[in-house]
């Protein structure tokens, strides 16, 4: 049933009629946001207050004839509802009306009882839906200035600007006031109603100033601060990428609030990103990129809240890339649905069409490759590790054991030779394992929930770093006695040793993450179990742990071992003594890893035999070139045909000529030679043809599916699973991959898990889909780079190397490191489309390069919202005129 006078009410705070053309109905927000709260009589007596004329109770009274006590108490009830404003006058309450934004909806979505308003949805949606219905009528109408909202700039980001004025800080609306409140964001508090926060929470976001701190005091909506810890509260928004807007209804250096907003969730910058209404809500400042001193680092793109920044390139083409000049407007053009982004909030652009830096697109991770070699050549190692582990949290594992997929990529290599990227990571590295230089991340937030990671390897320990870092109480649960996973117990310590990997994990102790080591989740403790200690999501990035045996006869022979369960044995410590000849079965890194650790715990002749052909082998090239060093005998295009036993003792291996492994179609499909044959005599096989996963009883009694191969299903995006607080990465969603990859969805999980636990929390809205592409190579002018001579590091001879378990290897020296840094081209660079912008400065924050720069482009100041309507007028009128001029225009071009 409506509510008449609640109904009349709505119309009177937007200032119609009943009736009118434009009168508010049941079905419009200004009527369903005030409908959960607001009472008939509460209404009653509001119908007789005025826009911004404050009136008493005793005045009130003696229009709504009621007593002045029973008019007081309804004012009152109507004011906490948000119905109203209160505010003291020469000693006495006074109560009037404002706008619905920024005015009642906020007020109303910020009740100080809303766990208590039954029908909060619904106060959520309609604020969210008043925007959407006022957009097409604000689209350019409002000049720069104008707007009910607008950005107001980080203040660091102006302080080089001589044309700056005082209205244009935020010191001087901190300074200049005496009371300050916080409060919640209304915007995310209404997504969260809806269950579309975008992860930016709403506590202690806005700050409110003067009369309407007192208003927010007074009514609970929110708690008294002091100017200290208002300017606390704003820096900690900057340092969380947040950027600062202001009601701008009350005229030139006047407001009476500060919010800290997201492009994700707030309703004013949403005029801007989805609409595309940016003269509504923009400073008078834009974004200027100096692309010489620009690295392509990606941080700023990272935090605009509008997409106005992307990545791109800086190197010459022989084709010059034009970029489509921008001549449709909000204020020149007709701006319906076909000029808006809708989906804005879920189709965020990391790079330009046309391309960025290979390096950071091919990296799993995507590492700001050509950040940090830049900082490398700068001297600034820990600034270098700090951008890297923006990514990547293991830049000294990763040092040692990385697949160099950016060097691959290197554009340098269409000139001579890659960058040395990876060397020059392991180098920046080494500061990080010692003690004294090492970067630990300042702790962001303090949440406190409980989070279990469920095992110790790459990708749970990348998902505690980032989620430690958010203050979460974080617990990894391994089985094994030691940390790491597969880093510690499948790669041999040649390749990458023990205290390297116990450094970089010390880390994660520091940030406050607790290890239990030696508990198996489904067998020592399950999952039901955890969640009744307060474990409110979980991550299960247990790895492929299990080796995978051939399925020929006599696999089960004593003598006979996977691959992975000898590396494990090896890596923990225990006796493996081989004798005698040995065979590696198998073409990738782990067959290369194992053959090379045979070699090193007896003094035995280790064979390897693979389908593949030398130029199919899975395996890296350098790990290839390593084993043949140690000798190692590598027997292409050999399939095992069965296992040969005298009296049950392996004797030897049977092989059959393979002709080919894959199809025309590239599937594993591989023919052989059966007439072809080969017996090789060893007491010793072992298989690495792939890993796979035990799961144990850990998913006993989920709602968790396995893929066929026994991999988890979970959502390629969110990594949640179907039982929604289990979320899954690393080789137990993909199969084997590399410690990088495992990485990269380590982060994305803390990322959904931090959505998860929080109420109302969307998984998908707002967040980054790292979606990187890089230029067209064919397309570049390389002709003028001189030829520089990549560093090498001095190589290792086999006949050394194979005599132990230590990495032999050197790092490069500082000069090298120098010198290498000096050959990368930085070929990408950020872009911004100025119209985007929105003069913000929160970019300015995230460069370390003083690349990006806020220069003034306006000189509009804000108008008191008694004079805006004539200045509505003038605009509509000549929006009119150019919009008919030009399609004049157009018709005449056209015929």
């Amino acid at each position: 049933m409506v509510k008449e006078k609640v109904l009349d009410l709505a119309n009177k705070i937007s200032r119609t009629k009943r009736g009118a053309k434009n009168e508010v109905k049941p079905e419009h927000p200004e009527y369903k946001i005030l409908e959960p709260v607001v009472t008939e009589e509460m209404a009653e007596v509001g119908l007789f207050l005025e826009f911004r004329e404050p009136k008493s109770g005793e005045e009130v009274a003696a229009l709504c004839g009621k007593s002045v006590e029973e008019t007081k108490r309804l004012l009152w009830e109507l004011a906490v509802a948000g119905g109203c404003f209160v505010g003291e006058k020469d000693g006495v309450d006074k109560y009037w009306l404002e706008i619905w934004v920024p005015g009642h909806m906020e007020l109303i979505v910020n009740h100080p009882h809303r766990e208590e308003v039954e029908n909060f949805v619904q106060i959520g949606e309609a604020f969210e839906g008043y925007g959407r219905k006022k957009a097409h009528i604000t689209a350019g109408v409002f000049p720069v200035g104008t707007g009910a909202m607008r950005v107001i700039p980080i203040e660091t980001a102006i302080e080089g600007e001589t044309k700056r004025v005082s209205y244009e800080e935020v010191s001087k609306y901190l300074n200049e006031n005496t009371i300050f409140s916080v409060s919640n964001c209304s915007c995310r508090t209404s997504r969260e109603a809806m269950g579309e926060g975008c992860g930016h929470l709403k506590e202690d976001m806005c700050i409110q100033l003067g009369h309407a701190a007192e208003y927010y005091i007074r009514t609970g909506r929110g708690r008294k601060i002091t100017r200290e810890e208002a300017f606390e509260i704003i820096k900690r928004a900057e340092e969380n990428g947040l950027m600062h807007q202001m009601p701008n209804t009350d005229g030139p250096g006047k407001t009476h609030a500060i919010c800290n907003c997201c492009g994700c969730s707030c309703y004013a910058t949403r005029i801007a990103g989805m609409f595309n209404n940016n003269d509504m809500i923009r400073s008078n400042y834009a974004s200027k990129i100096d692309k010489d001193k620009c690295v392509a680092c990606g941080e700023c793109v990272s935090v605009c809240p509008v997409n106005a920044l992307k990545l791109g390139q800086k190197v010459c083409t022989k084709t010059p890339i034009v970029e489509k000049k921008r001549v449709d407007f909000a204020h020149n053009s007709e701006w319906g649905e076909d000029k808006w982004n809708v989906d804005h909030r879920i189709n965020r652009e990391n790079v330009v069409k046309t391309g960025t830096s290979p390096c950071k697109t091919a990296c799993p991770a995507h590492v700001s490759v050509q950040g940090y070699i830049k900082m490398a050549s700068q001297g600034r190692y820990k600034e270098a590790l700090e951008l890297i582990k923006h990514e990547n949290p293991f830049p000294a594992i990763c040092g040692r054991v990385c697949p160099r997929k950016c060097e691959d990529a290197c554009t340098r290599g269409n000139v001579d030779e890659a960058v040395a990227v990876d060397e020059i990571k392991k180098f920046i590295a080494e500061q990080d394992l010692n003690i004294e230089n090492r970067y630990v991340p300042k702790l962001r937030h303090e949440y406190g929930n409980k989070i279990a990671v469920v095992g110790a390897g790459p990708s749970g320990l990348s998902c505690a770093f980032y989620l430690a870092i958010d203050g979460y109480k974080v617990t990894v649960f391994e089985k094994q006695k030691v940390l790491g996973g597969m880093l510690t117990l499948g790669i041999p310590s040649y390749r990458l040793e023990k205290d390297v990997i116990n450094a970089e994990i010390d880390i994660l102790k520091e940030l406050g993450v607790e290890f239990k080591t030696g508990v198996e989740v489904g067998n020592h403790v399950s999952l039901k179990e955890l969640r009744t200690q307060g474990y409110e999501a979980f991550y299960v990035a247990i790895g492929a742990q299990s080796g995978r045996k051939l399925g020929i006869e006599g696999e089960d022979s004593e003598g006979v071992i996977t691959g992975v369960d000898f590396l494990r044995e090896v890596n923990l410590g225990n006796e493996m003594k081989l004798e005698g000849n040995v065979v590696v079965i198998g073409g990738g890194n782990v067959a290369i890893d194992v053959a090379r650790t045979a070699t090193r715990v007896g003094n035995s002749k280790v064979d390897m035999f693979c389908l593949e052909s030398r130029t199919e082998m899975p395996a890296l090239d350098d790990e290839v070139e390593e084993a043949l060093s140690e000798d190692i005998v590598i027997n292409n295009s050999w399939g095992p045909k069965r296992i040969l036993q005298e009296n049950g003792q392996l004797v030897g291996i049977e092989f059959k000529k393979c002709l080919s492994v894959f199809d025309k179609d590239g599937k594993f499909s591989p023919v052989f030679d059966e007439n072809e044959i080969k017996i090789v005599k060893t007491k010793h096989v072992l298989i690495s043809v792939g890993q796979g996963m035990d799961w144990g009883n850990l998913l006993e009694n989920s709602r968790v599916e396995l893929n066929p191969n026994k991999t988890i299903k979970a959502d390629s995006f969110t990594l949640q699973t179907a039982e929604p607080d289990i979320f899954a990465g690393g080789d137990a969603l993909t199969g084997p991959r590399f410690a990088i990859d495992a990485i990269a969805l380590g982060k994305e999980a803390s990322i959904s898990i931090h959505r998860y636990v929080h109420k109302g929390q969307s998984l998908v809205f707002g967040r980054d889909r790292r979606l990187y592409h890089e230029f067209d190579k064919e397309n570049l002018t390389l002709d003028g780079y001189d030829h520089i001579k990549r560093e090498k590091i001095a190589h290792v001879e086999g006949c050394k190397s194979k005599e132990t378990f230590r990495d032999l290897r050197a790092t490069f020296t500082e000069e090298q490191v120098k010198k290498e840094a000096e050959r990368c081209l930085g070929c990408g660079a950020t872009t911004v489309d100025e119209y985007k912008c929105i003069g913000c400065g929160a970019c300015t924050t995230r460069c370390k390069f003083d690349a990006i720069t806020l220069h003034r482009k306006y000189d509009a100041q804000s108008v008191p919202i008694e004079k805006l309507k004539p200045i509505i007028v003038r605009a509509t009128l000549k929006r009119k005129g150019v919009i008919a001029a030009r399609k004049v225009k157009k018709f005449f071009i056209k015929n």
